[in-house]
């Protein structure tokens, strides 16, 4: 069942509209028309008590005034960092917003996170459109872009991102939900563990861009094959752990199609979400910079109470010739999807 409530309005006085998606055993998804962000995600424990395990604000301000986490929301035209702001694509430079210092992070300035959407119910599905214009933020191409919500009766949220432009340009689309499972105001997320299939992750530089090093994870905090606690690795004496200031890094995925990337699992409540993607990168961020701020119903947010698992392509790819393209050729069509399967022990 999909239902729909006003929610405020975005800074250029457009109506923003909050969907609800239910399932018969009563688990629910909240999602924005405003930047297709995520707000809530409510499913059961391993006592049956529903947890909302997805960090976000009660009002538009909080959105508005977010500018630093993307709590919930749906980054791109190009996710994560691109280098210097600037990147070179048939022959031709093109320069971006640098808002991360000197960095391009998560589609600039006035990212896709900022705008209302176009929406549509589709049978059990959400759907947000909007066409990305020549030029905006310094990309090129007019961009056509579809991202759909579904919700299914075990629990899983389907996240389907796709594609089209009508010139070559740059696109990396993924979801920046931050997820507490012993609940979004439950306090720091460190007895969480996670475990990721993957074998390596790309070295940061020191302006937390990648430097084009594929470091093996063996021997590492950042070898999660086996589940471990996050507290564990998030304060490692390594230098990698100390650039990011806790985790902020890509892991390099195992194989290729749509297939299990990562498992996190909160001992507390019981609550475990298994996430699937046609992406070959996993960033995973342990929320090290997050603000102190009010989220829903009061709760209190600080650094590390919540983990973003950001499935995408490699961060700074564009420029980065060994990486996986997130180039997409004027015609061709892109698609990717993200799936978070929740239950409990």
């Amino acid at each position: 069942m999909i239902t729909s409530r006003p929610f405020g309005t975005a800074a250029d006085g457009a109506p923003v509209t909050c969907f609800r998606l239910e399932n018969a055993s009563g688990a629910w998804v909240e999602v924005l028309d405003y930047g297709c962000i995520l707000r809530a995600v409510v499913v059961p424990d391993r006592t049956g008590t529903l947890r909302d395990v997805c960090l976000g604000f009660d009002t538009m301000v909080g959105y508005q005034e977010d500018h630093q986490g993307y709590l919930g929301a749906l980054v791109g035209r190009c996710a994560n960092r691109i280098r210097d702001a600037r990147f070179t694509l048939d022959g031709r430079e093109y320069v971006l917003q640098a808002n991360e210092r000197s960095n391009h992070l998560h589609g600039g300035d006035r990212g896709f996170d900022q705008y209302v959407w176009d929406h549509s119910v589709e049978g059990d599905t959400v759907v947000f459109s909007r066409t990305s214009p020549d030029g905006e933020e310094g990309y090129p191409g007019t961009l056509k872009v579809r991202v759909s919500y579904t919700l299914t009766e075990d629990n899983t949220l389907r996240l389907v991102l796709e594609g089209e432009s009508d010139a070559d340009t740059v696109v990396n689309l993924t979801s920046h939900a931050y997820w507490n499972l012993n609940g979004h105001g439950a306090g720091s997320a460190g007895n969480h563990t996670l475990s990721i299939d993957a074998i390596a992750f790309t070295e940061l530089g020191a302006d937390n861009c990648p430097n084009g090093t594929i470091a093996s994870v063996v021997g590492t905090p950042f070898d999660l094959r086996t589940a471990r606690p996050l507290e564990a690795g998030w304060d490692a004496d390594h230098p990698q752990i100390r650039q990011g200031g806790g985790y902020d890094h890509n892991w390099v995925l195992r194989g290729t199609g749509l297939r299990r990337a990562a498992v996190l699992t909160a001992p507390e409540s019981g609550i475990t979400m298994a996430l699937s993607t046609t992406q070959p990168g996993l960033q995973v961020y342990t929320g090290n910079f997050l603000p102190e701020t009010a989220g829903k119903g009061g709760a209190r947010y600080a650094p590390r109470c919540g983990v973003a698992m950001e499935a995408q392509g490699f961060p700074n790819a564009i420029n980065q010739p060994g990486f996986p393209s997130v180039m997409l050729r004027a015609g061709e069509q892109y698609h990717q999807e993200i799936i978070f399967a929740f239950g409990h022990d």
